[in-house]
């Protein structure tokens, strides 16, 4: 399948790379709001680099992969499938929940497809944590934690700003890896408490670009709360860029029979453990490859030929941002916020594949 990519900043080389590990893709084309950017890309990668409209009025790409900024998934997500192509958008899906659904129903009424990162889950150690749940390891889930706690990317990213902005912050920047490793394991959430607040009003920027910059704090950069999941599990959760040290696990689930550790979310590798009633951890075999970032868009790509759901779907992409929506929206309340929309666990990846396959 032709593809095209629009924006080519700090996270494109990885998609650019993990495209080269498959014959289920080709890209075609790339663009960003600076050309000179698109240009270094398609030298890079042998491609060419056009225009937004140009790419967008290729009848060769079918499916486009969406890496602007958060604020722009969206309209750019609305301007691909007004095209005729799908699109496949870096996290999050959206910053709010009304123009998210537009996508959504946008894609319905033209029979096209929605996908959305993280793809991470597709890797060895959430797809291990994963079967090591179906398979009654822990038993029934009954309760977790998930934490996420670091003191934000001014002192190393070159453009840190957007990070503080809407569509920033800790919980719609991470949060979509662990909120969807949770899903992916556990099933859709029922309903979220929550207490969330802005350490800072400003941070400032020490990397070597950028030295010195002040950046105001737009969003809430400590979220707290518990997730309810349908399937009864509860999660304890903390999403926070105002910490500068801890030691708490990425993901722990706790089952009538044992516990399990997940590994960090963003990433698509291991360990995985479990601990069985009162035994001690012990590392699970990785079941399945690795793989990187671009899996998920060759999974869209083989399902649209397929006919089948692919794994990183809109529906997964877009309960996810309501769930993550809903700290926000409880600590203002002060209220439980019900989880309107639900979604299918994806099917897991099957047992065989090598690297950069799909089926």
């Amino acid at each position: 399948m032709n593809i095209g990519i629009i924006g080519c900043g700090t996270i494109s080389s990885a998609y650019f790379e993990g495209a080269r590990k498959t014959e289920v893709l080709e890209i075609k084309a790339c663009t960003d709001l600076r050309m000179e950017a698109a240009h270094a890309q398609a030298e890079k990668y042998n491609c060419q680099a056009c225009t937004v409209d140009e790419l967008l009025a290729d009848d060769e790409i079918e499916l486009v992969v969406n890496l602007t900024i958060p604020r722009a998934h969206v309209d750019v997500g609305l301007q691909v499938l007004e095209s005729g192509k799908h699109v496949y958008s870096e996290k999050p899906l959206g910053v709010d929940i009304e123009t998210a659904k537009q996508l959504i129903d946008t894609a319905s009424e033209k029979g096209l497809r929605v996908g959305s990162a993280p793809d991470t889950f597709l890797g060895a150690g959430i797809q291990t944590s994963r079967q090591a749940l179906d398979a009654g390891k822990i038993g029934r889930p009954i309760a977790g934690t998930a934490f996420m706690c670091g003191h934000g990317p001014e002192g190393w990213h070159p453009n840190p700003a957007f990070f503080y902005d809407i569509g920033g912050g800790p919980m719609l920047d991470m949060g979509p890896y662990y909120v969807t490793a949770l899903v992916n394991i556990l099933g859709p959430v029922k309903r979220v408490a929550a207490i969330t607040t802005k350490g800072f009003e400003e941070r400032i920027a020490t990397s070597q670009a950028l030295n010195g910059l002040r950046i105001p704090v737009e969003i809430t950069t400590h979220l707290t709360g518990t997730l309810e999941f349908q399937n009864g599990a509860i999660i304890t959760m903390i999403m926070s860029f105002d910490i500068w040290r801890h030691s708490l696990p990425c993901i722990e689930i706790y089952g009538e029979t044992g516990s399990l550790q997940v590994p960090d979310p963003n990433g698509f590798g291991g360990p995985v453990r479990v601990a069985q009633e009162r035994g001690e951890w012990e590392d699970q075999a990785l079941a399945f490859p690795d793989n990187a970032r671009m899996i998920g868009a060759i999974d869209m790509a083989s399902a649209i030929g397929s006919g089948r759901t692919h794994r990183a779907n809109g529906s997964l992409a877009y309960h996810v941002l309501e769930v993550m929506l809903a700290f926000d929206k409880s600590s203002e309340t002060g209220e439980h916020v019900k989880i309107e929309s639900t979604t299918e666990r994806p099917n897991p990846m099957p047992l065989g594949l090598e690297e950069w396959e799909v089926d």
